[in-house]
C-alpha cells in the first residue's frame, strides 16, 4: 500500500471538503468513501488495498474532518453575520464601536437647525433633534465626524464648524 499517495490524496480530499458550505460538505461524505468514489477512482486511490477496518477508519477520520470544517465555516458566517448586523445598524441601536462615524456629507450643508436631515456617503441620514443653530454656512460635501455619547444620544460635527448637532438615525 502507498501511504504517502494515500496521506496526499486524504488532505487534498479533506482541504477541498472545507472549501465547501457546510451543508455541501456534509452532503458530500455521506457515507463513505466506497459509496462516494467510482470503483476505478476507488481503486486508483490505493483504497481498495485497505482491510476492512483501515477503510472504516479511515472514513471516520474523514467524517471528522467535515464536520470540524463544516463547524467552523458556520461559526465564520455567523460572526460575518453578526459584524453585518452591527455596522449596519449602527446608529440606531446602542451596540457596535464607540468609534466616531466618519463620512462624508452628501450635497451642500448649509448649517444646523433642528429638524434638519443630514445624508452621508455611506447611505446613513440623519436627522437633528436639538436647537443647534449655525448660519451662513456653506460647505460643499463636508467630511462629518458623527460621535456617540451617553445613552444613544449621537452628535454631528462638520469640519470647520465649531458647533455639534445631536442627531438621531432615520435610514
Amino acid at each position: 500500500m502507498k501511504l504517502p499517495r494515500l496521506a496526499v490524496l486524504l488532505a487534498v480530499t479533506a482541504l477541498s471538503l472545507s472549501l465547501l458550505s457546510p451543508a455541501h460538505a456534509q452532503r458530500v461524505v455521506q457515507g463513505d468513501l466506497q459509496q462516494q468514489m467510482s470503483a476505478d477512482e476507488f481503486k486508483a486511490a490505493g483504497l481498495d488495498k485497505l482491510s476492512t477496518q483501515e477503510l472504516a477508519a479511515l472514513n471516520n477520520w474523514l467524517q471528522g474532518k467535515v464536520e470540524q470544517a463544516a463547524s467552523q465555516a458556520l461559526e465564520q458566517a455567523r460572526e460575518e453575520g453578526r459584524q453585518e448586523v452591527i455596522v449596519k445598524n449602527r446608529g440606531f441601536f446602542d451596540f457596535g464601536s464607540n468609534e466616531p462615524i466618519q463620512a462624508t456629507l452628501e450635497g451642500e450643508f448649509r448649517g444646523f437647525g433642528k429638524g434638519r436631515q443630514y445624508t452621508l456617503d455611506n447611505g446613513q441620514v440623519w436627522e437633528q433633534t436639538d436647537d443647534a443653530m449655525v448660519a451662513g454656512v456653506r460647505k460643499q460635501a463636508p467630511q462629518v465626524r458623527i460621535t456617540p455619547g451617553l445613552m444613544n444620544v449621537w452628535y454631528l460635527q462638520v469640519d470647520g464648524v465649531n458647533t455639534r448637532a445631536k442627531v438621531r438615525r432615520t435610514k
